[in-house]
């Protein structure tokens, strides 16, 4: 009796369309946004912000068109770990997943932690934990419901944040054109000091790597398409309006901010979960003369902090549920309740978020310091093992002669995307600590924290190579048809 109930439970595809657009819309825009970006503008200027968040935006949208040809012939809620197992190497697959689980199982934490110094905004006297354990406690009971459940709450937590944005563009612009706020603000602060560039290669290129974490989240719709009702529809229709949304909701938000606020002003440095008063979309707002401004940011920046730390937990047990339907993880990953739910992945997640939140409190938070820098590049790996997978998954497809025109959604200007996207993740990625080399000599410790996650990653695949001696799949023998959806 037992065998045959697990052979017919399933993953539920209850992921409408809009679910899936808000999913990949709300991954994206959050923190990154509503506070790194004054920080961004003070320390390049308006012009060297536009440009490197222009330029990562590119980046992403070759990154999400790569992710959508695989994800719409082939959904999985493994995703990327299962990806590399099939078109390059089982061992890359198993270090990818790992990598992808770690990541967002410790963003869980850290959003725990923000949350609590936001709610601190109303409620500076109150007990931190118990904040924590509430957030835990809601974002856990919004996934073990149901995959329309975790859904739903994105939906509407995008919608919140969609709504401020194009609040603060429309008041930006009638600030602009002199309507509101008492003068006409025009192009002048893009002309002060020596705007629009400031600080020079090395500010861009530290611009360049705080837009691609605010990018990050957007892979998440790699996962998600597991559990799409339509993936061959959704996945494509998602990519197409998220991108462009996302990269007009950034490069505008930058544009009004930048003209608006002088990058001279010091309080754009400050800017930061501990001090939303001085969030730039505070700080235009209270220009503005809507002196509740800092409130209702205050309350939105917590909602896009608890949909990422509710993405975070979907997207983590989720892989963590492929890598052991593969034998990559224990077996007991892999079961799932009636409602479709891999609940043992799910508990398994909380539980380290919930420790990793901890060691954030006890002591002097150096064990949650280091888990926290181990996840910081995940993400640009995770970004990379995309493009190879895609590249390898093309020419594999080609090589066992397939036709191109048969899949669902197909990526343009290949090799060219995949290739762009590794080489400026690639970037990215050795460019972390450029900071800790100055003229006084070189911070070992920074360059040591900034690149911990690199030696982990390759012990993780390197290790798993050698003790289950894996070789790369040659293009001829890659699976490319199991799960596929053609056409």
């Amino acid at each position: 009796m037992s065998n045959r109930k697990v052979a017919t439970v399933s993953l539920k595809a209850g992921l409408k369309a809009r679910h899936m657009t808000m999913i990949a819309l709300g991954g994206s825009i959050g923190t990154g946004l509503f506070l790194a970006s004054g920080g961004a503008i003070a320390s390049a200027g308006p012009g060297g912000a536009l440009l490197a968040y222009a330029a990562v935006g590119i980046m992403v949208y070759f990154l999400m068109t790569s992710l959508g040809e695989l994800a719409t012939y082939m959904p999985d809620s493994g995703s990327f770990g299962t990806y590399a197992t099939r078109f390059v190497d089982p061992s890359l697959g198993f270090a990818l997943g790992w990598n992808f689980w770690y990541n967002w199982a410790i963003t869980i934490a850290a959003e725990l932690s923000a949350a609590t110094l936001i709610i601190k905004y109303w409620f500076p006297d109150s007990n931190s934990f118990w904040w924590s354990l509430l957030f835990l406690a809601v974002i856990f009971a919004l996934n073990i419901l149901s995959v329309k459940g975790y859904g739903e709450s994105e939906y509407w937590f995008a919608i919140i944040k969609i709504a401020v944005v194009i609040i603060f563009l429309a008041v930006g612009v009638l600030m602009i054109i002199g309507i509101i706020g008492g003068e006409t603000v025009g192009f002048k602060n893009f002309t002060i000091g020596d705007a629009p560039f400031h600080g020079g290669f090395f500010a861009f290129l530290g611009v360049f790597m705080a837009a691609g974490f605010s990018f990050q989240g957007t892979e998440l719709i790699g996962v998600a398409a597991g559990e799409s009702e339509n993936p061959r529809q959704n996945v494509p229709k998602a990519i197409r309006q998220v991108f462009w949304r996302i990269l007009i909701f950034y490069i505008l938000a930058i544009m009004v901010i930048s003209l608006i606020i002088p990058y001279t002003n010091p309080d754009l440095l400050k800017s930061g979960v501990d001090n939303i008063g001085v969030s730039p979309f505070t700080l235009v707002f209270e220009k503005a003369g809507l002196a509740f401004a800092a409130s209702v940011m205050n309350a939105v920046i917590l909602s896009s902090v608890l949909s990422a730390g509710n993405s975070g937990m979907y997207a983590s047990s989720r892989v963590l549920y492929g890598l052991a339907k593969e034998g990559k993880a224990p077996k007991f990953l892999a079961k799932l309740n009636h409602r479709g739910i891999p609940v043992n992945a799910l508990l398994l997640t909380t539980l380290v978020g919930m420790a990793a939140f901890l060691a954030s409190m006890f002591g002097d938070g150096v064990v949650y310091s280091w888990l926290l820098n181990a996840s910081g590049m995940c993400g640009f790996i995770t970004w990379l093992g995309i493009a190879i997978c895609h590249y390898r998954f093309r020419r594999a497809y080609v090589a066992q002669g397939l036709d191109l025109n048969k899949l669902p959604y197909k990526a343009r200007w290949f090799p060219f995307g995949p290739l762009f996207a590794f080489v400026l993740c690639f970037i990215v990625i050795i460019g972390q600590s450029y900071s800790a080399i100055s003229e006084n000599g070189i911070d070992w410790y920074g360059i040591l924290v900034s690149y911990v996650s690199i030696p982990l990653f390759l012990i993780v695949w390197l290790g798993y190579k050698w003790t289950k001696r894996t070789k790369v799949i040659p293009l001829d023998q890659c699976d490319v048809t199991t799960g596929a959806h053609l056409d």
